[in-house]
């Protein structure tokens, strides 16, 4: 059995990314451990990409070269609007002059869309529009590979050669995406999946999207839906084959335990396409905890996600 610290083969490891890095980071752990990425997309849904090539420290917008007073006064906006700020660059590039781009996205179920407009100064952006009303759409999938190295090393030493290799013009590296134990992660936008462990140069996921399909053996869950949401999806699709982006959206959430439970239990319900579809969804933590990021000084529990198919119409 192949080391997973070693170069994979996708033919022999689907799930696992190519890469030699030091086998104490925390995504050869959590291949190791077998950690599961299902259920773990992030809540926000929508996004304001911001192209800020350079370095980037562990506070991307405010360790960057971004305008320092700009920084603090977008970072308020965005809070009180409930957007994710992010920092993007082209793979490889390095600083230039000129204008820079930026864009808004918006994954939001029927607002779908991403929009690249230019700024001149990095204050244009606290003042801008952030509803679509401005830009260029996006010609197709926009594809962000996580590469903030300044946050987990990880995410550089998976991420940077996964940006570099992707065959697809929309792809950029960007900065912190959570999940960094799953690099190399992958969002990909207007709809907001997530995707962790992408072997090879993803041509697979690219594939995928650009036939209106989700990326299953990868797919950690759809931004802005609930934990529970997300697991219950994942698996009704594997079982269901629903691989379209927009299958199996949520009908109805019900909760069978206290919040804080340790083991919580709810049932999902999701809009199929002849019929709902029922599944019960069971949380619970890990048998084990474990320095879940390379920065990590002390151990935690994760939860695992089981989830049964109740009802398929």
């Amino acid at each position: 059995m192949s080391d997973p610290a070693d170069f994979c083969r996708p033919a022999e490891a689907p799930g696992r990314p190519v890469g030699r890095i030091d086998e104490d980071r925390c995504s050869v752990r959590a291949l190791r451990r077998g950690d599961s990425a299902v259920a773990t997309a992030s809540p926000a849904q929508r996004w304001l990409l911001i192209e800020q090539p350079g370095p980037w420290g562990v506070e991307a917008l405010t360790q960057s070269r971004f305008d320092p007073d700009a920084a603090t006064a977008l970072s308020h906006r965005a809070r009180g609007e409930n957007v994710r700020v992010l920092l993007v660059r082209r793979p490889g590039d390095r600083l230039t002059d000129g204008p820079r781009r930026w864009a808004y996205a918006d994954g939001r179920p029927g607002r779908e869309g991403l929009w690249w407009s230019v700024r001149d100064r990095d204050a244009d952006l606290v003042e801008a529009p952030w509803d679509g009303s401005v830009g260029e759409p996006a010609p197709g999938p926009t594809y962000l590979v996580c590469a903030h190295g300044g946050h987990d090393a990880c995410c550089a030493l998976r991420g940077r050669p996964l940006a570099r290799v992707m065959p697809s013009a929309q792809v950029w590296e960007c900065s912190h995406l959570g999940g960094d134990r799953f690099a190399a992660n992958v969002l990909v936008l207007p709809h907001g999946f997530y995707y962790g462990q992408v072997p090879a140069d993803g041509a697979e996921l690219v594939a995928a999207h650009a036939a209106g399909r989700v990326a299953l053996p990868w797919l950690r869950g759809r931004a802005g839906c609930p934990p529970p949401v997300q697991a219950a999806q994942h698996h009704a699709r594997g079982e269901l084959s629903l691989l379209g982006v927009d299958d199996l959206p949520p009908r109805g959430v019900r909760r069978l335990t206290p919040a804080g439970a340790e083991v919580e239990r709810w049932v999902v319900t999701l809009a199929g396409p002849h019929g709902d579809v029922v599944t019960e969804v069971e949380s619970r933590p890990s048998d084990g905890a474990a320095r879940l990021t390379c920065r990590a000084t002390h151990e935690a529990h994760t939860r695992t996600w089981h989830v049964r198919l109740v009802t398929a119409v």
